[in-house]
């Protein structure tokens, strides 16, 4: 993917957020947020009757974004809808990242790239500067994650959804997320196997102290990026998916001792009661490599 895709790397992208396509002053006030990536959500927050519109400002919508320094994207609708119609607009404006909604099956992607590939082509931009994130939405699609990430090397990152998911397992919603607990699981182990970036679903209620702990347990989980729909949100996100000065200061001491150990013979060391090996000490060490990378150490 060439560096000029988009202003953050992938893995540095934290908060994505999701903006009314067709709500200018809501698209104008997302660009101070402080979200990660910005996206301009053609599909269920644009009414049919408001996509032309939405389409038509697209481009300056991108271009706002961009010199505000974010990753601007846009969602389209499923291809089999009004998606082409969006992606031809759209891409007038060269985003950077393509969402595809309701995505289910490889074939999804792949018609999506072939599809980019056309208007890359029409517009003189540079062949595969334009990633796409595949959203997971369905059963179905959940137990194919893995060849839908592999389905084109477009593909950066992959969405899992909350509401639509939980509405098609026919599961409760309620705010503590225990109904998405296998799905956010399954869902960041099927990209981890794939080496994309997995993004959590958004958190659909507004209580900071929820979003808070729902974000923490996709830490725990492994994701670095998590969705959201409420602009407030974004710095949340940010804070918890950025290492803190304890946590970094825990690994560094891990690290150390692990290393101690090893020039001393060891296989391991015992810190505070548990077995540091391998595993653990090269997980500090990524956790340490993501606080340089945000120019935390």
């Amino acid at each position: 993917m060439p560096s000029d895709a988009a202003p953050i790397p992938v893995g540095l992208r934290r908060s994505w957020l999701f903006v009314p396509g067709g709500d200018e002053a809501a698209l104008t006030a997302a660009t101070h947020c402080g979200a990660d990536v910005l996206c301009q959500e053609l599909e269920d927050f644009t009414p049919p009757d408001r996509r032309a519109a939405a389409r038509e400002i697209s481009p300056d919508v991108i271009r706002a974004w961009t010199a505000a320094g974010r990753v601007a994207a846009v969602r389209i609708n499923p291809l089999w809808e009004d998606g082409m119609e969006d992606l031809a607009a759209v891409m007038r404006g060269a985003p950077p990242v393509i969402y595809l909604p309701k995505v289910s099956e490889p074939g999804h992607v792949a018609a999506l790239d072939d599809a980019i590939t056309r208007l890359e082509r029409a517009h003189r931009l540079p062949e595969g500067r334009t990633e796409i994130v595949p959203n997971v939405e369905s059963a179905r699609g959940l137990m194919q994650t893995y060849a839908i990430a592999k389905a084109s090397p477009r593909v950066a990152a992959c969405l899992v959804a909350s509401e639509d998911m939980a509405a098609d397992l026919g599961a409760e919603r309620g705010r503590d997320g225990q109904e998405l607990a296998y799905v956010r699981a399954r869902f960041h182990a099927e990209c981890a196997a794939a080496d994309v970036t997995s993004i959590d679903c958004p958190y659909t209620w507004r209580d900071e102290d929820g979003l808070i702990a729902e974000t923490r347990t996709a830490r725990r989980l492994g994701y670095t990026a998590k969705s959201a729909v409420v602009p407030a949100h974004a710095p949340i996100i940010n804070r918890e998916l950025t290492p803190q000065p304890d946590a970094i200061a825990e690994a560094q001491r891990l690290v150390a001792a692990f290393e101690g150990a090893r020039e001393a013979g060891a296989h391991g060391v015992e810190l505070d009661g548990n077995m540091v090996e391998l595993p653990t000490y090269s997980t500090a060490k990524r956790l340490l490599d993501r606080a340089r990378a945000f120019g935390l150490i």
